[in-house]
């Protein structure tokens, strides 16, 4: 590549796009908006932008030398005092209550933005206190030094000078102390690596942006630097021009005044030194970038990628201005949370508020006496909630979709592998346990997401065997009996065919819908249960006829057999059982015929 095509590669990847570390988050600022990309409490990088005014927009006035650079100054201290109250707002640190009745007055009587005003009170405070720390105290110490050591004024600036140097650095060390702002200097050093490794025409990966440099040429660290050096030659020359304002009060609030002049120099001297690497300035550079040492830290991985998602939104509105804007989704109150689903699903027809309680709990893992109240919960959450809408919507089961369903007191995971535990059959293992003792050999036949055989273990301390034909269900039913230290035997088996000993209880839940029936039944069921937990053959009873036919051979001597039937079928279940079985039909909480006890005579 001849050098005059490394020119102009390296002119190409010079940009102008500036940052800024806020909480757990990289700002960055281009020509045409300003991105700020922050990592949530969930570990999700989320992403605000808006766009700038345009340049042809902006007073002739405000771009002349110096003045741009006053006014880029406190542009920039409004700014940034926003955009960290913004990523405060992420965290949920800023509490999203509703207006006090005072606030409304106030907004109303006087037409202003409490917002506003919140942010305005606090880059005055952000200014009194920069200018309490970095004037009045140097100011107050120069009167000493004036008093007792000499009355020249270019040794008195110069002392003053270094006074604010010396709380600068002594500031920026024991901030660093602190464990929250050490992450914002790490966030910082993530800044400046994305920067360079874009201006070195690198590709923004967190491999290339790791093995940059951490300091750069135009951090405002070293801004701050330029802004305690110039300040020198500018209150020297003032006061040699004008000695009767360096006296008393006078000379601090002629210091005050010539603030924004300093500043104006400031950054077009950062500005004229960041265009050149020579050796000849670069004496003027070291102490802002070794200052940079201090305000910059070597970033993690995750710190980077924010900062990268940053850095390519404003390229993106840099280069297209349809890119668009957008904004922070914040932590919200639960009870709002909650009211706005039950809205969501009511407008797509679902009117049992019950689903819309579940889905909150499930969501945000609250009790559901903790969904009414004003507790902020995450935007992961709020999206989960809503993403379990969407699905409920579209007619998944409710517990599919949360992807667990509570059985006798314990939370089973269901997904369209299993069958959804009904209550009916916490009813059969009610009274099977009536029956079972600890020392009690159980089988479950066709257990499916194992909620029959977890119940009776836990619940008697029987040994229990749970087994299906489906490998599906097998791998589900093992998942929620380790999540509960059940100790289950499972079985893939077809009804009996793999088995050979003897049990004392045999219970079973079997598929009983007719053939026919399954495409009648509810969308919730007939689109997403398992149709081979289901189909009980032409009639229904074809599981029932093996359970009849075969059971006896599995069961001891007064081994007892309880089935769940379907509505209409216990009779007809009693009447296989009757030439083996002393049989009795149990009807559930709603006077159902709905179990079968069989004792085998």
């Amino acid at each position: 590549m001849s050098n005059k095509n490394k020119k102009t590669n390296k002119k190409a990847c010079k940009t102008s796009i500036g940052g800024q570390a806020v909480l757990e988050g990289v700002m960055m600022r281009g020509k045409s908006g300003i991105a700020t990309a922050v990592r949530d409490t969930d570990g999700v990088i989320r992403v605000e932008a808006e766009r700038l005014k345009p340049q042809e927009k902006v007073n002739k006035i405000a771009k002349l030398p110096v003045i741009r650079g006053m006014v880029n100054f406190f542009s920039s201290l409004v700014t940034g005092t926003k955009i960290l109250m913004r990523s405060a707002e992420v965290f949920g640190e800023e509490e999203q209550s509703e207006p006090s009745k005072f606030e409304k007055w106030l907004s109303k009587t006087f037409k202003v933005d409490i917002m506003g005003v919140v942010l305005f009170i606090g880059v005055a405070l952000g200014l009194a206190f920069s200018i309490g720390l970095f004037f009045v105290i140097p100011n107050f110490i120069g009167n000493i030094f004036e008093k007792y050591v000499t009355k020249k004024l270019i040794w008195v600036n110069l002392f003053e000078g270094l006074i604010r140097i010396i709380i600068f650095v002594a500031y920026v060390l024991l901030t660093s102390l602190m464990k929250d702002i050490r992450r914002t200097y790490m966030y910082h050093g993530a800044e400046h690596k994305t920067i360079t490794a874009y201006e070195k025409g690198l590709k923004l990966t967190v491999n290339n942006v790791r093995k940059c440099r951490r300091v750069h040429d135009r951090c405002g660290t070293t801004f701050m630097f330029f802004v305690m050096f110039v300040s020198i030659l500018v209150f020297s020359i003032f006061g040699a021009i004008f000695p009767m304002l360096t006296n008393g009060a006078l000379k601090l609030i002629s210091k005050l005044a010539l603030l924004p002049l300093v500043a104006g120099l400031s950054y077009e001297l950062l500005k004229l030194l960041s265009k050149t690497d020579s050796f000849l300035v670069y004496p003027l550079k070291v102490p802002g970038l070794l200052i940079q040492r201090i305000t910059t830290r070597e970033p993690d991985d995750d710190m980077i990628e924010v900062a990268i998602t940053a850095f390519n939104k404003v390229l993106k509105m840099d280069a297209d201005e349809n890119e668009p804007c957008c904004q922070f989704r914040l932590p919200e109150k639960v009870n709002l949370l909650t009211e706005r689903i039950k809205a969501m699903l009511l407008e797509g027809g679902i009117e049992e508020s019950a689903e819309a309680d579940w889905i909150v709990c499930e969501a945000t893992k609250l009790n559901r006496d903790e969904i009414n109240s004003d507790k902020l919960v995450s935007v992961k959450m709020s999206e989960d909630a809503e993403e379990f809408a969407r699905q409920r919507l579209l007619g998944r089961p409710l517990w599919y979709v949360l992807g667990t369903a509570n059985f006798y007191g314990y939370d089973l995971k269901v997904d369209e592998r299993v069958l959804i535990p009904r209550p009916e059959t916490e009813e059969l293992v009610m009274h099977a346990l009536k029956t079972i003792k600890p020392t009690d050999r159980v089988l479950d036949l066709c257990t499916g997401s194992g909620a029959i055989a977890l119940a009776v273990q836990k619940e008697s301390g029987a040994k229990v065997v749970a087994s299906d034909i489906s490998s599906d269900a097998i791998a589900v039913a093992k998942e929620n009996f380790a999540k509960h230290d059940a100790s289950v035997t499972v079985v893939k088996s077809d009804m009996f065919a793999e088995f050979k000993g003897k049990f004392n209880v045999i219970i079973s839940n079997p598929p009983y819908i007719k053939k026919e029936d399954i495409a009648t039944l509810q969308k919730e069921v007939k689109d997403y249960e398992p149709v081979s937990a289901l189909d009980g053959g032409k009639d229904g009873f074809d599981f029932y006829r093996i359970i009849a036919s075969e059971a006896k051979n599995y069961l001891v001597e007064g081994g007892v057999l309880f089935l769940e039937v379907g509505i209409g079928q216990a009779e007809q279940v009693k009447a296989l059982l009757n030439k083996n079985y002393k049989v009795e039909i149990i009807k559930d909480i709603n006077q159902i015929d709905r179990i079968i006890k069989a004792v085998l005579l």
